[in-house]
């Protein structure tokens, strides 16, 4: 009796359109069955949002005919929602997000579409992985991306994926050839410092874009920025629960 292929579930938040997301398909197809459930447009910086005050659509995507693919109308955390109670009616045996345009390292994670996705699926305790590629251009080169997606798949499908958690996986912008390898890391201590370029309509009313400056002061060896700015591939194990453990006790001392 030959072994059945495993489920996989794949979105993003680049939108169904995206060439990530295509490169994704690409690598992953040889490891199992897919379904495809993604925005209908770009859903980047989304984080974990969820459709609250609207209605959601599901659509077949003609744009992959050869598979179980269909186009929703809310956040990558609906798609992920969506394709378990509606299409799959059940959890697949691994969830990919992704392949973001763009990093999701250090505190990026927490504003990502791509990674909240990957965060519902361990939510839901399915072995789940985030990927990104430092790189915006919407025609980005994903061929390093795609060795790494299938370097992680294969040990991820292969081993005892831990429960409750999901992988950051981000990729350097450099060729194949280039990559020294994979580290398994943390993430650093990096955040954005915001500002806001204020501009006015026609009618003299003022409105804002975000800009920001990337501010880092964790330069040690360990960490996520440290891999990729060194040409590794990251791989950070993430979690949903948010406790700081180490204050509990400090916390419990104050007088309530």
């Amino acid at each position: 009796m030959s072994k059945k292929r495993p489920l996989i579930l794949i979105t993003n938040d680049d939108g169904i359109q995206a060439k990530g997301i295509r490169s994704l398909i690409e690598a992953v197809e040889p490891f199992g069955d897919i379904v495809i459930v993604a925005p209908d447009k770009p859903q980047s910086g989304m984080g974990h949002a969820i459709t609250v005050n609207d209605v959601l659509r599901l659509d077949p995507s003609p744009l992959y005919e050869q598979y179980d693919a269909y186009t929703c109308t809310g956040t990558p955390v609906d798609c992920v929602k969506l394709a378990i109670a509606e299409v799959i009616k059940g959890k697949p045996d691994l969830l990919v997000s992704g392949i973001n345009h763009g990093e999701n390292s250090a505190s990026n994670v927490l504003y990502s579409g791509t990674m909240s996705a990957a965060v519902e699926g361990a939510m839901e305790d399915i072995p789940s992985i985030g990927f990104s590629l430092l790189d915006f251009d919407a025609d980005a080169d994903f061929s390093a991306s795609q060795w790494a997606v299938k370097e992680v798949v294969k040990r991820a499908l292969n081993g005892d994926f831990p429960k409750s958690i999901c992988l950051n996986v981000n990729i350097p912008q450099l060729k194949t050839e280039e990559i020294k390898g994979i580290r398994v890391c943390r993430q650093a201590k990096a955040y954005w410092k915001d500002s806001f370029d204020k501009r006015y309509d026609q009618f003299g009313k003022p409105y804002f874009w975000l800009k920001g400056e990337f501010n880092r002061d964790d330069w040690r060896e360990d960490t996520d920025i440290w891999a990729l700015d060194n040409g590794y591939v990251s791989v950070v194990p993430t979690q949903f629960d948010m406790t700081a453990y180490h204050t509990i006790s400090e916390i419990a001392e104050w007088e309530f």
